[in-house]
């Protein structure tokens, strides 16, 4: 029987297979050759005696790996922010959007909260469909936005990504219509999202999954080799080809057209410094090993 990893919690993993779940382990031979098995696996499994438990036999080929969270077969991600409570942080927004083009994921911007300013940031929001996404605003507590959102849900893997306190968990509670998992206030002494997602679970909706995820305020891109973070900046592509050299970095190279398209105004000046910026600490973090 084949299916698709919907849950893991304690060297279990819950397996939806057509119109039922069940509780499985994983095979042995699985330790010993690296490959764990991960939320959103599609996997092979055996029934054991009793029919609504098995065990992993097979993990197909992922199509997409993510490291945190740890979760197989993402084709779309809704990047939820805020424009207040926390207030709009573009650094790590632009950290979240690397993230999501280095893995390849179709990435729809949830700009929430729109309740909470009086006139939207137009230059911001120029900027931001520059670099290719959908943007969604929404009003989550009341439900403004939703009815858009659902119409991407369909055949896709979507992860809900973001820090704490944007409304991740309300939007996915709003969209399922019932409360699938707890949200949280606001710290009013560091004014950021306290933790409420406690594990990650696929939730199947309107012929998709959906999956939220512990939200978290930090994160590192030094992961991503120095030469393939260009990459994941959608408005260099057409530009890169007029570099004078091949293998140019946009960095300190001279007849750069990147760099030129900069100072053109073509590409946004904060987004290429936050990508040299990425770029210096990806090369720092080289030069420490």
């Amino acid at each position: 029987m084949q299916g698709v990893i919907i849950k893991g919690v304690g060297g279990l993993y819950f397996v939806k297979v057509e119109d039922r779940v069940i509780e499985c382990k994983a095979r042995g031979k699985f330790r010993y050759t690296g490959l764990v098995p991960v939320i959103g696996d599609r996997v092979e499994i055996m029934l054991e005696t009793d029919v609504n438990k098995g065990v992993i036999e097979k993990i197909f080929t992922r199509d997409t790996e993510m490291v945190r969270p740890a979760v197989a077969n993402v084709t779309q991600a809704f990047v939820v922010f805020a424009f207040k409570k926390p207030d709009l942080n573009m650094d790590l927004l632009n950290k979240f959007l690397v993230l999501c083009e280095h893995y390849g994921l179709k990435i729809v911007l949830c700009l929430n909260k729109l309740d909470l300013v009086d006139k939207i940031d137009e230059d911001l929001i120029k900027e931001l469909k520059s670099v290719g996404c959908d943007i969604v605003f929404l009003k989550a507590k009341e439900g403004d936005g939703l009815c858009e959102l659902k119409t991407k849900i369909k055949d896709n893997i979507t992860v809900f990504c973001g820090p704490s306190g944007v409304g991740k968990s309300t939007i996915l509670n709003s969209l399922l219509g019932r409360e699938a998992m707890k949200t949280g206030d606001i710290s009013k002494k560091s004014q950021k999202g306290k933790h409420t997602t406690r594990h990650s679970e696929l939730i199947e909706y309107e012929e998709g999954f959906l999956l939220d995820t512990p939200g978290f305020s930090a994160l590192s891109l030094d992961f991503i080799e120095k030469e393939k973070l260009q990459d994941c900046f959608p408005e260099f592509e057409k530009h890169r080809c007029e570099c004078r050299f091949s293998n140019c970095m946009h960095y300190k190279e001279p007849n750069c057209s990147v760099k030129e398209a900069v100072e053109a105004n073509e590409i946004y000046t904060d987004r290429y410094n936050f990508y040299v910026k990425t770029l210096e600490e990806i090369i720092a973090r080289g030069n420490k090993k």
